[in-house]
């Protein structure tokens, strides 16, 4: 296979398929937009702070103040590289909720509390926490965030620390943050799982297109072959069982190699498909065929996103990855370990490694006859437009390197023999 790999962007093969409802951007879009509220309800909120705070303990108001800036500030930078977002939301949500709770016992003068007019300052950031704790919680934990946090607030309201307010206005006040926060949270749960079914139903229609399309192949590969085989290699037969003379044994000689060179090119060339599958769906196929194997191999991802491959490559790297665990198994030696790790980085890269501790060989000595290696494994992936390395040596082990980069590009067999590879530690 090629180079560096998760799904953005158009790949160099293909065209992937339009998703605009993907959970990934729709979480994304929450993310952004909680994130910029999050700022702005807190940059609303300073005034009545500020005139609150000389009433709470200085260490309280220095701690909790320097925390919610700091996750907020964290959850803006999170939702604009798209990285560790629900942990930045549950840092926020847990610092809300330290907040809430040490509230009471941070107040210098219970009098004070009570003649301060308004809301207290932290339920300006009630329905932010609420509509957070929906993106960054489990379904279940997110209603209980939802509905115990306004309910607590409205609780230290009525209590003299808090303000000792009404018990009808802090029940208000609850209410109204519970039906905000489930509004949101509903909205959310109900998007997300219509992005769920359009991101399946994607799934499904690719494994079934991808299906058909390497029936399709299949089927043009055999056309292919039984014509080079009654043109090329029965023609050659022929000729040879008649070849008497030097003369006619060199011209079979000849239309021999002329065969062999045929059903090369016929074995080197890919179906034409703009198709494209997941990298995580490969990954899927090459699990459970690793789960069929007589011998367990501990298998490996390590992708934050899965690439977009072609159909043809898809389908080299899932057959020579299988044929490695194969030859692993034939060759490794009994109670070895072995492993199988799938990596995507990048928008258009994937790469697989096979690899086992056992008794390793020496690549010089393997006789031409034997394609196993050479032409199930390197040649296979190579032909495809993908590189493949194979590092062992006896007593060594061997780790199979297969990758794809999705750069159009000419690969030589030579590509092969310089590719580099990483032992597994």
């Amino acid at each position: 296979m090629a180079t560096p790999s998760p799904v953005a962007g158009t790949p160099a093969f293909g065209r992937p398929v339009s998703n605009p409802l993907s959970l990934l951007r729709l979480d994304a879009a929450f993310g952004r937009l909680t994130a910029a509220l999050g700022v702005a309800f807190f940059l609303q909120t300073i005034p009545v702070m500020l005139g609150q705070l000389p009433n709470m303990a200085p260490a309280w108001s220095a701690v909790i103040v320097t925390l919610f800036v700091a996750s907020l500030l964290a959850c803006a930078l999170a939702a604009i590289i798209k990285r560790m977002v629900r942990s930045a939301y549950l840092a926020f949500v847990l610092v809300y909720l330290v907040a809430l709770v040490s509230w009471p016992f941070a107040v210098i003068s219970v009098e004070v509390a009570q003649r301060e007019p308004g809301s207290y300052w932290l339920y300006f950031l009630l329905t932010i926490a609420t509509a957070m704790a929906s993106l960054a919680l489990e379904l279940p934990l997110a209603i209980l965030y939802t509905v115990g946090a306004p309910v607590l607030y409205g609780v230290i309201r009525t209590t003299p620390p808090g303000g000792g307010v009404d018990p009808s206005l802090a029940v208000l006040d609850s209410v109204y943050s519970i039906l905000l926060g489930g509004g949101i949270l509903i909205l959310i749960a109900v998007l997300r799982s219509a992005a769920s079914d359009v991101d399946l139903a994607q799934q499904n229609a690719l494994e079934r297109y991808a299906h058909a399309v390497r029936q399709h192949a299949t089927e043009a590969e055999r056309v292919q072959v039984d014509s080079i085989v009654h043109d090329s290699v029965l023609t050659t037969l022929l000729s040879a069982a008649r070849a008497f003379t030097p003369e006619a044994k060199a011209l079979a000689a000849t239309m021999a190699g002329n065969a062999i060179g045929h059903l090369r090119e016929a074995v080197a060339v890919a179906p034409d498909s703009e198709a494209t599958v997941s990298g995580e769906l490969v990954a899927q196929r090459i699990v459970s065929a690793a789960d069929t194997m007589s011998q367990p191999f501990a298998v490996r991802t390590h992708a934050e996103e899965w690439c977009m491959i072609p159909v043809h490559v898809a389908e080299a790297a899932y057959s020579a990855t299988v044929q490695a665990m194969v030859n692993s198994l034939q060759h490794a030696g009994p109670d070895v370990e072995r492993w199988v790790d799938l990596r995507s980085h990048g928008h258009q890269s994937f790469t697989i490694e096979v690899g086992d501790r056992g008794i390793g060989f020496d690549p010089t000595l393997i006789p031409n006859e034997r394609l196993g290696v050479r032409v199930s494994i390197l040649e296979r992936v190579v032909s495809a437009g993908g590189r493949a390395h194979i590092d062992t040596a006896p007593g060594k082990g061997t780790v199979v390197v297969l990758a794809w980069d999705g750069e159009s590009r000419d690969v030589e067999s030579d590509d092969v023999e310089r590719a580099g590879v990483e032992r597994a530690s």
